[in-house]
């Protein structure tokens, strides 16, 4: 299977990294992006095959909207073949204008789901207005299942078929870090502006938008205590440590 061969050259046993890498090899697409998304936790991204599709992640996290967002509420896959649409300028008053900009102009969102269970969004982007046809999207969600599998722990064995052994994913070391980075800074920020865990994290979200920089620098700033919140600054505003 196309996943196991882009583990197997890695020299490592099959991650999320491989199924996003063997998804842009098999589809019309020039890059893929995974994200791990909750209901009570902040959402974090897990992988992304190339620059473009690393910023798509990082504005729909910071951003907070976008068809990664969508797919995630809805529980459905969202197409979108061309950003240019005035409909979903409409409705992604500020992603999709963002997207562009990074060089998208196609994004399909495809949510992991396993019953009740949705442990994040593989995202798809092309460069071009795209359509995936009949068997394309099957094979995209076919992508979008073993993803699944994958974030819930269980083994892939050199086929690409799953063993049904929950076993822990070293790939997500640098995950962990990044989250645990993120998580620590939100927590920070709940000690200096009195508010919850949600409410710190959107004002992390905020000042990283506003000020055009990735979400995980800013946490490592107010981790490092070079970045210090006001509870009496606007959203986007913060003083720097000397």
């Amino acid at each position: 299977m196309l996943v196991a061969e882009h583990a197997a050259r890695r020299g490592a046993r099959v991650g999320v990294v491989d199924v996003c890498t063997a998804a842009v090899a098999a589809l019309p697409v020039g890059g893929a992006g995974l994200s791990a998304m909750s209901r009570t936790a902040v959402s974090h991204p897990l992988c992304s095959t190339d620059d473009i599709s690393e910023q798509l992640e990082e504005l729909q996290l910071t951003l907070g909207e976008g068809p990664c967002v969508d797919a995630f509420a809805r529980g459905s896959a969202v197409l979108t073949p061309d950003l240019l649409t005035i409909e979903l300028q409409d409705h992604w008053t500020v992603f999709a204008d963002a997207a562009l900009e990074a060089g998208a102009r196609a994004v399909f969102s495809l949510p992991l789901q396993m019953g009740a269970i949705s442990p994040g969004v593989l995202d798809l982007y092309a460069n071009i207005p795209t359509v995936l046809d009949t068997e394309e999207l099957a094979d995209a969600l076919a992508f979008a299942d073993l993803a699944t599998l994958l974030l819930l722990g269980t083994r892939i064995d050199e086929t690409g078929a799953p063993t049904d052994v929950p076993v822990p994913d070293r790939s997500f070391q640098d995950l962990g870090a990044y989250r645990a980075e993120i998580d620590q800074a939100s927590g920070i920020l709940t000690v200096q502006l009195g508010v919850g865990m949600e409410e710190a994290f959107v004002r992390l979200r905020a000042y990283a938008y506003m000020r055009g920089r990735r979400l995980a620098d800013v946490a490592a700033d107010v981790v490092a205590r070079r970045l210090r919140f006001s509870p009496d600054a606007e959203p986007d505003q913060a003083d720097e440590e000397t």
